[in-house]
């Protein structure tokens, strides 16, 4: 029988069949008024009612007819329907007491026997009409979705985050979408205004009471679906907190936007990500004096494959550049980048180059035939570990490779050249932060000299750069674990990769030359708590499902990265998470020299035997820098 009812209800009944029944709750009604109503008024006169019923039914259906109340689908009734319907029902009423009022006036003989009209017999059916319509479509609602999903044992019980307009908005959404997967057992807010009121039929929860008690006494829920518009990762990671222990799966919705224009289903109800639990504010740029400065100019990337110098070519290619040349040694990463972006408007003014900017003669070639009025320099080794173990190939890359490509920005008049740069410069305790701090130095002497403004920026880890901790993490996990992490106390700096972009290009036009550029990036995160919170996202429990293994500090690594040298201090410019770092311009020349020499001697050194040379070298132009963890400790000792 369930079975019958189910195969009824889901079919979408034709307008004539709504339309039918509509005027039969109309017909219903107008006869039980007209009974109520006359017989306290000397009795039913069955012929004037029957008049009267054709008249006032002929009204109705006029009026049905010109607001369309019969072509909507029932069991999807809204407010919007429901309006419609309203508004037929009082302009049947004003036609029909106007049609009487005239009728009684002319007096037609046709009509005589329908006389007496009663205006509140016809306010009476009315009302009742009102009623029948509404109740109708509210009952077969709400039969449709409890026979059709109601019943369905697998539906996933869920708490809702969220009781201001994008929860309510959320709410209807889940229990009208036809592949509803979620039955809603509580609603929860943070705002002690909402708390305690109701919203369809739910009473609002305070979320600082989330824990297992509340769960099991609500429907054992399995997921926290979060429906917010304002996301502040603080918001977020407070509820993730709340969550984790218990543990529920937290979720959360799509913007309001895409959910109010249709784009948006229940498999579009997407996991948290770790950026969202950034921890602050994402920096958010939006300077049109960005692409303005841009516009018809020749942009020059280098290490356009790797992680912050791919996302620049992606988002540099939609502007109005006159050409973009993208370097690169690494062929096949270059290839990938370059056939993403062949389906873009302004592919075909995109030029994709493999080569070495540690090659003098390649890119002096480079920049006398395309002439580049811009450089984004992003071409560098960044594992800490292995250019520990081969400090030749980082300070031939990130220094030498930093310094050509400065000089050649000099040479051919390149109007800005922006180099990036890392926290791990700063009180350097391992061989690549040690070279790219040397790097910085490197672009400083080139920058004194030059009409070219020379500008870096450091920041710290990059969420989802390749070989960072984020991919390690996942790849373990997809092994079934564990998760290797150095020291339980080791904290980093991070920021997402269209963040770091987006400060880069910022840079550029802030700059204006000798600046070393750094980001407010909040507080610190300490990687056993990522590693937990990308345990339980991945919907696994610590540690009965995915362990974490401490595997002992890496050659150089330290516990915590600093933004600052000891003896910087910043200065503010125009943007509230830009700072410039003050850092000592001492001796300049006398660093050139020391610069050029270590280049030199690295050129023709030997890889192996020339390593505690090549690294002496380092530490005399960088005097903070004090190896950890390392074989080249003892360089330190000596001195």
């Amino acid at each position: 029988m369930s079975n019958l009812w189910r195969e009824g209800l889901s079919v979408n009944k034709p307008r004539w069949v709504i339309l039918l029944l509509d005027m039969m709750i109309v017909i219903v009604a107008f006869l039980a008024s007209y009974v109520l109503i006359f017989k306290h008024r000397g009795g039913v006169e069955m012929e004037a009612m029957q008049i009267q019923l054709f008249i006032v039914s002929t009204i109705y259906l006029i009026c049905f007819f010109i607001l369309g109340t019969f072509k909507g689908v029932v069991h999807k009734t809204g407010i919007r329907e429901l309006q419609r319907i309203v508004l037929a029902i009082i302009l049947a009423y004003f036609l029909s007491v106007v049609f009487c009022r005239l009728s009684e006036w002319s007096q037609p003989a046709f009509l005589k026997s329908a006389f007496p009209f009663s205006d509140t017999q016809l306010l009476f059916h009315a009302l009742i009409v009102s009623f029948g319509l509404t109740f109708s479509r509210v009952l077969y609602r709400a039969l449709y979705h409890e026979l059709m999903w109601g019943n369905k044992d697998n539906r996933i019980p869920v708490i809702l985050f969220g009781a201001g307009n994008m929860g309510n908005t959320t709410f209807h959404f889940i229990h009208t979408t036809s592949r509803n997967k979620y039955r809603i057992v509580a609603i929860m807010d943070d705002n002690p205004h909402r708390i305690g009121n109701r919203i369809q039929g739910f009473r609002i929860h305070d979320i600082n009471k989330l824990n297992r008690e509340f769960v099991e006494r609500h429907g054992n829920a399995a997921e926290l679906i979060v429906a917010i518009d304002n996301r502040a990762p603080e918001r977020l990671s407070k509820i993730f907190k709340l969550a984790e222990p218990i543990p529920l799966v937290v979720k959360i919705i799509p913007d309001t936007a895409r959910l109010l224009a249709g784009e948006v289903a229940t498999r579009q109800i997407r996991s948290l990500r770790i950026e969202d639990l950034l921890g602050r504010k994402s920096i958010s740029l939006d300077n049109p004096t960005i692409a303005a400065e841009m516009k018809d100019q020749i942009v020059l990337v280098t290490g356009g494959a790797g992680s912050i110098g791919s996302e620049l070519v992606r988002q540099l290619i939609h502007t109005g550049l006159k050409q973009l040349i993208v370097v690169d040694q690494a062929e096949s990463a270059l290839y990938d980048v370059q056939q993403e972006l062949s389906a873009a408007a302004h592919f075909s003014r995109s030029l994709f180059m493999v080569g070495n900017v540690r090659d003098e003669i390649f890119m002096d070639k480079v920049f006398e035939v395309y002439r580049p009025s811009y450089v984004f320099h992003a071409a560098a080794y960044k594992h800490v570990p292995l250019m520990e173990a081969n400090p030749y190939e980082s300070i031939l890359t990130n220094v030498w490779g930093s310094y050509n490509v400065a000089q050649l920005a000099d040479k051919y008049g390149v109007t800005k050249f922006v180099m990036v740069s890392t926290d791990k410069a700063v009180n350097p305790t391992n061989v690549m932060g040690a070279t790219k701090r040397v790097a910085e130095i490197a672009v400083s002497t080139v920058n004194m000299r030059s009409k070219t403004n020379f500008i870096v920026t450091r920041f710290g880890n990059v969420l989802g750069s390749n070989g960072s901790v984020i991919p390690l993490f996942e790849k373990q996990m997809q092994k079934g674990g564990p998760l290797t992490i150095t020291d339980p106390n080791i904290t980093r700096y991070f920021m997402t990769i269209p963040e770091a972009c987006q400060l880069v290009q910022e840079d550029e036009v802030m700059g204006k030359g000798g600046e070393i550029f750094v980001f407010d990036m909040g507080e610190p995160v300490k990687i056993m708590d990522l590693a937990k919170q990308m345990i339980r996202l991945k919907g696994y429990n610590y540690p009965e499902d995915i362990d974490i293994k401490i595997v002992g500090l890496r050659p150089g690594e330290k516990i915590f990265e600093e933004l600052l040298a000891n003896g910087e201090n910043t200065e503010k410019t125009y943007h509230e998470k830009i700072m410039i770092a003050k850092v000592n311009v001492a001796d300049i020349l006398f660093q050139k020299a020391r610069v050029d020499e270590l280049c030199t001697f690295a050129k023709s050194a030997d890889p192996n035997a020339d390593k505690m040379q090549l690294v002496q070298m380092i530490k005399e132009i960088v005097p903070e820098y004090r190896s950890q963890n390392s074989v080249f400790e003892e360089l330190d000792r000596k001195n």
